[in-house]
């Protein structure tokens, strides 16, 4: 399905805007989604408004030429990823999250929507403290993966978002159908 396609089947977050024609490269987190930090996603996923300004002023987006969705970039690479071979983007020093090129251009709003927030949620988590690569704990069983999941499923229900469409936006292809049907009870989706 293309993002014109869902466009009109899927109901789109009020006010939620993509910067889609941006080149590959770093950009500011509200240069590639502007206004984002005047929804109220924005409130719900950060209460204290000083730590929401910083949140969404200081957090950066790359934008990369490859097939991926996206990530938060982690300060260094995760032990648990250096014998995979993944070459993560790297950001030590800043909040950055990672964006493949075809997934900005040509994902439905609502699917982007979603994303941002869920890697928004991560970078709050990390800021609190947390380690959103737990070595030893599978993806399904991470609480910061669950709470994020949590938090978008909230978002897109209000939207009047089905199960359906949230069991399919939940099955990333990392994980197994055991793992999928865990998460999908973990954050309150109906199995089928």
């Amino acid at each position: 399905m293309t993002a014109a396609d869902a466009s009109l089947t899927l109901p789109q977050p009020k006010g939620f805007r993509v910067a889609r024609t941006l080149a590959v490269g770093r950009h500011p987190l509200l240069t590639v989604f502007p206004g984002l930090d005047r929804l109220a996603a924005a409130r719900r996923i950060e209460a204290d408004a000083p730590g929401r300004s910083r949140l969404f002023r200081k957090t950066t987006v790359e934008l990369i030429d490859q097939d991926l969705w996206m990530y938060v970039a982690p300060r260094e690479k995760p032990k648990v990823m250096r014998s995979r071979g993944w070459k993560p983007v790297i950001s030590p020093e800043e909040d950055c999250v990672v964006v493949g090129e075809t997934h900005l251009r040509e994902s439905p709003l609502l699917v982007l929507f979603m994303d941002i927030y869920h890697e928004l949620c991560h970078i709050v988590q990390r800021r609190q403290g947390a380690d959103l690569w737990e070595p030893g704990v599978s993806y399904v069983d991470r609480w910061t993966e669950v709470e994020a999941y949590r938090f978008v499923v909230g978002e897109a229900r209000a939207l009047g978002i089905s199960d359906e469409f949230l069991r399919d936006y939940l099955k990333v292809e990392w994980i197994t159908e055991k793992e999928h049907a865990k998460l999908l009870r973990a954050v309150g989706v109906s199995v089928e």
